[in-house]
């Protein structure tokens, strides 16, 4: 009995001391901080700025004037007078002929000359006295007519021997190959005792004239006609300031120190890209730029004088793809705005529709946040670690809040 009464005396204590203890939690108090506000999200104003447009466009450089060297007489080279890779200033003797039998040929010419000129004086006084006698019939109309036949046919002697000679000249000058053009001369072709031949299909060398230089780019139809409605509908502007000035890049990324000019647009279109050639003329007074040289061309096309910029992070799309930003509007409350996009300007996009200015738009805490929400909208500020702004963060008191 002893035994059952101390077995019940320890459940009832158990019981006890069960009941005291869930007592005591349902008496606790919740722990934990004060009631969360609304998320901090970082925003941008929108506002109008001008911005100049431009496009980049690739292509390859080419030498302003080139020469093809090659002989107008045939002969064998003597001597080559430059240097493979040295500037030529125009009219600079660069290969030389063998002279003699040009020589030969102009005194040739010149002793037909003087003999036809030594005829020519007693000719001449031959057909006089014949036409004084045949006025008194002392001589043949005959003999007239042959005096007289054989002065015009000295006299056309003595033109063609001066053609002749002239022409023998011009060839023997012919011997003595001179620049056509000033420029960096290339390889030569021939060397001394080669035979060469007049107006030959391979050129003795290339004169390539390369201040200024050309850079040829292609630009697509479809660039060309957003370009012209641009410029129609006064989205795009031209003023007197801008005259199609041009950058370029060079092949490792940096920037050319000088800029260029656009000096026209093809117009015929390629067939097989669809693109048309931009030409621009740029200055090369230190031989930077080489023919064939691959660079980017920095084209300005116009001037828009109420461009809407926003950093490409506060753009969103939906399952379609569609473009959106989210906006906190005057109650602090997030709207979605459905966008349409120009182009990408550095690290902001380009607005063309959809967005107002004064409106702000979200930037960083987009994660954080749906339509019809209330929000805190802080300052967005950029990050002067980056080059311009291309890395942004919050303003100090946003900096709880999770950025895009």
């Amino acid at each position: 009995m002893q035994i059952f009464d101390g077995t019940k005396r320890m459940a009832a204590t158990a019981v006890v001391l069960t009941m005291f203890l869930i007592a005591g939690g349902c008496g606790q108090k919740p722990t934990g901080g004060p009631p969360q506000g609304p998320p901090e999200v970082a925003v941008v104003t929108v506002q109008p700025k001008r911005l100049v447009s431009t496009t980049e466009l690739t292509g390859r450089t080419s030498a302003h004037r080139v020469a093809e060297v090659r002989p107008q007489v045939g002969g064998l080279i003597q001597k080559r007078l430059f240097e493979e890779g040295s500037d030529v200033k125009a009219g600079q003797v660069l290969f030389r002929i063998d002279a003699a039998p040009f020589q030969a040929a102009l005194d040739n010419a010149k002793a037909a000359l003087g003999r036809s000129e030594a005829n020519l004086s007693a000719i001449r006084s031959r057909a006089d006295r014949f036409r004084e006698l045949l006025a008194d019939n002392a001589v043949s109309r005959q003999d007239y007519d042959d005096a007289a036949a054989a002065l015009k046919q000295t006299e056309a002697d003595i033109q063609y021997w001066k053609a002749t000679v002239e022409t023998a000249r011009i060839n023997l000058g012919y011997t003595s190959i001179t620049a056509p053009i000033s420029g960096r001369i290339g390889r030569s072709n021939v060397t001394e005792g080669a035979l060469v031949t007049a107006h030959q299909p391979v050129a003795l060398a290339t004169i390539q004239q390369m201040d200024p230089m050309y850079v040829d780019v292609p630009q697509s139809t479809t660039e060309v006609l957003r370009l012209r409605r641009s410029l129609e509908d006064g989205s795009l502007s031209r003023n007197g300031q801008l005259r199609d000035k041009v950058r370029l890049l060079l092949e490792d990324g940096s920037r050319y120190s000088k800029e260029g000019t656009l000096q026209f647009r093809d117009v015929t279109v390629d067939p097989t890209t669809g693109s048309v050639i931009l030409r621009v003329v740029i200055p090369n007074p230190k031989g930077i730029l080489l023919p064939g040289m691959f660079v980017r061309a920095v084209v300005e096309e116009g001037v828009n004088e109420h461009a809407l910029l926003i950093p490409q992070q506060g753009v969103s799309r939906d399952p379609k793809g569609n473009p959106y930003a989210l906006i906190v509007d005057a109650g602090g409350k997030v709207r979605q705005r459905m966008i349409t996009l120009d182009r990408a300007i550095g690290d902001a996009w380009l607005v063309s529709a959809g967005l107002a200015p004064g409106e702000r738009v979200i930037v960083e805490g987009m994660q954080k946040v749906k339509p019809g929400v209330s929000v805190k909208a802080v300052p967005f500020e950029a990050s002067p670690e980056k080059n311009g702004g291309a890395q942004k963060k919050a303003a100090p008191t946003a900096g709880k809040t999770g950025g895009k």
